[in-house]
């Protein structure tokens, strides 16, 4: 089991409506589609869940909107919190398993 936890995030309809104004391709971001996760550190209970969420939306939403749109310029102006949570659907796991066999590597 690793010292972290995770979340998973995904789509609703404003940031889908967001990414479909910038593609006219039939290929746009779904609700039910792949989900990213993001690796956190450890968490006790809920409150501090949500307090290391709070500290790292700004990387995520920032994250989530480059995945689309490489662009800055077009990118929402705000980027608040309650921005983030009208975009993002996000589902905390407090356990994580590395079933693989490989050192983890970051590619970035």
């Amino acid at each position: 089991m690793l010292n972290r936890s995770a979340i998973l995030v995904s789509p609703k309809q404003p940031y889908i409506d967001w990414a479909a104004q910038l593609d006219d391709s039939d290929v746009l971001p779904t609700a039910d589609g792949e989900r990213t996760v993001y690796l956190l550190p450890a968490y006790e209970d809920e409150d501090q869940a949500m307090q290391l969420l709070k500290a790292a939306y700004g990387m995520i939403f920032e994250s989530e909107l480059m995945g689309w749109h490489l662009l800055e310029s077009g990118w929402p102006q705000d980027r608040s919190y309650g921005v983030f949570q009208q975009w993002f659907d996000i589902e905390f796991q407090s356990i994580v398993e590395d079933l693989g066999s490989e050192p983890l590597a970051d590619e970035d």
